[in-house]
């Protein structure tokens, strides 16, 4: 189950790792679709509005999770195909012991300010104490989400995609069962839903933790192993933090857009709720992809073979493409069928308000697609700053344009969704600039016109 991604067909390989990685986000966000289905099916659209309207602020809590992945997943990536093992598992321990820490620190400050945060994004009065309590009983649930994100880490560093996929596919199924036991049968509302995703993602962390160690205890190293070490933490740090800024000023900006998005009243907050768990299922789905890029990327240059990264750009935007062409056609031909998964008929506003956005930013999946692609580069060779520099280009767009378009030129909520487009191409341009610069490939460029 440990695979070396610096040996085959760079194509073939990105293929065989990247498609189980798929299949994971895609279980992955099943989670909070299950968690909006149930609520807004079975306790009403209110309910719809404070799950999805709590969902940006966890987005939050997700940012820091995922910077921690990352930042454990490139170093152990490179230490793996350097074949240096004893620095491998002593940069996995650290940053296990980081990350729990940090944990303990995001729980306490989301408990006392969780309440403060709802009221600063202008939440409507009648979904407040909802999204509150869906928000603390997710806080609750942090430490399953941040050790079963460094698991699959861990999974990606070693070249293993289908161990995490197995979990989240058993997990994610489960949890929509229980959403609908905990809501349907026992009527507990919104907490039902709330405390679904609480148990089946705690079982899922557990297994994958017990997973990993096994799996680390199966690769041989010799002598002593630290447990800790704050050479290795730095290096993580350069990775972890960089990716945890970006990803926070991410769900920062979306919770200004959310703001203004709560201006427009709770069947605009419902529709935009069900629209961008749709939305969020394609981008985090080709994130993914990008990680696992990064993955391949670190593994290459910890090998000394830059060559094939340029190989693995131009696979990773066939595959990319490839699942962007039946995303595109789906949610453009049966975007309202798919929201009426969410809510009913008789929710005319939210229908109209989620079919407006999916229309609007659907195509555009072509274009943010390949700026993760080459996010993905960026990160696996260490290039934070150009990473940085790209998706803040983007996001300020966004959200000075959603305000822009909505409220001062006065195009209301379609406003919003067409900022998306704009920031999506400005940050695709600027990542493939910075790819098209990177150290290895002006190397080739100058090695290809010298003969």
């Amino acid at each position: 189950m440990v695979k070396d991604l610096t040996v085959g067909r760079p194509e073939s390989v990105l293929w065989r790792f990247c498609l189980p990685l798929f299949g994971s986000v895609v279980f992955q966000q099943l989670y909070n679709i299950a968690d909006s289905l149930v609520a807004g099916k079975f306790v009403g659209e209110n309910a719809l509005a404070a799950v999805g309207n709590s969902y940006e602020i966890t987005l939050i809590f997700i940012a820091f999770a995922f910077g921690c992945n990352i930042g454990c997943s490139v170093i152990a990536s490179q230490l793996f195909g350097a074949k240096k093992y004893n620095d491998m598992k002593t940069a996995i321990y650290t940053a296990l012991i980081s990350s729990g820490v940090l944990c303990a620190m995001l729980m306490l400050g989301g408990l006392l300010l969780g309440g403060q945060l709802l009221q600063l994004i202008h939440t409507p009065e009648n979904i407040l104490a909802d999204s509150k309590l869906y928000l603390d009983i997710y806080i609750w649930g942090l430490p399953f989400m941040f050790f079963y994100n460094i698991a699959n880490g861990i999974f990606s560093a070693l070249g293993d995609s289908k161990t995490p996929f197995v979990f989240l596919a058993l997990s994610s199924t489960s949890n929509i069962a229980v959403d609908i036991l905990f809501v349907t049968v026992l009527k507990m509302g919104i907490a039902g839903v709330a405390w679904a995703t609480f148990l089946c993602q705690g079982v899922s962390c557990v297994l994958a933790m017990i997973v990993v160690f096994r799996r680390l205890a199966g690769i041989h190293t010799e002598g002593n192993l630290d447990v800790f070490s704050w050479k290795l933490f730095k290096k993580i740090a350069v990775i972890a933090v960089p990716s945890i800024l970006q990803q926070s000023f991410v769900s920062v900006g979306n919770i200004i857009i959310q703001s203004v998005i709560n201006s427009f009243g709770a069947g605009v907050i419902a529709g935009y709720s069900a629209a961008i768990k749709l939305n969020n299922l394609v981008i985090t789905s080709f994130t993914t992809l990008g990680n696992g890029i990064s993955n391949y990327t670190a593994q290459n240059l910890g090998a000394k073979k830059p060559d094939r990264i340029r190989e693995g750009m131009r696979a990773g935007i066939k595959m990319v493409w490839s699942l962007c062409v039946p995303l595109v056609l789906l949610y453009l031909l049966a975007g309202k069928m798919l929201l009426l998964l969410f809510m009913n008929q008789d929710s005319v506003t939210a229908l109209a308000t989620g079919n407006q956005f999916l229309r609007i930013v659907a195509p555009f999946y072509f274009v943010v697609s390949v700026k993760l692609v080459a996010d993905g580069i960026l990160r696996g060779a260490g290039m934070m700053k150009q990473f940085m520099i790209a998706t803040f280009a983007d996001l300020i767009l966004r959200v000075a344009l959603s305000i822009v378009f909505s409220k001062v030129i006065g195009l209301g909520p379609v406003g919003i969704w067409l900022s998306w487009p704009v920031g999506w191409t400005s940050g695709m341009l600027l990542s493939v600039l910075f790819y098209r610069k990177s150290p290895w490939m002006k190397k080739m460029n100058k090695e290809k016109n010298s003969f």
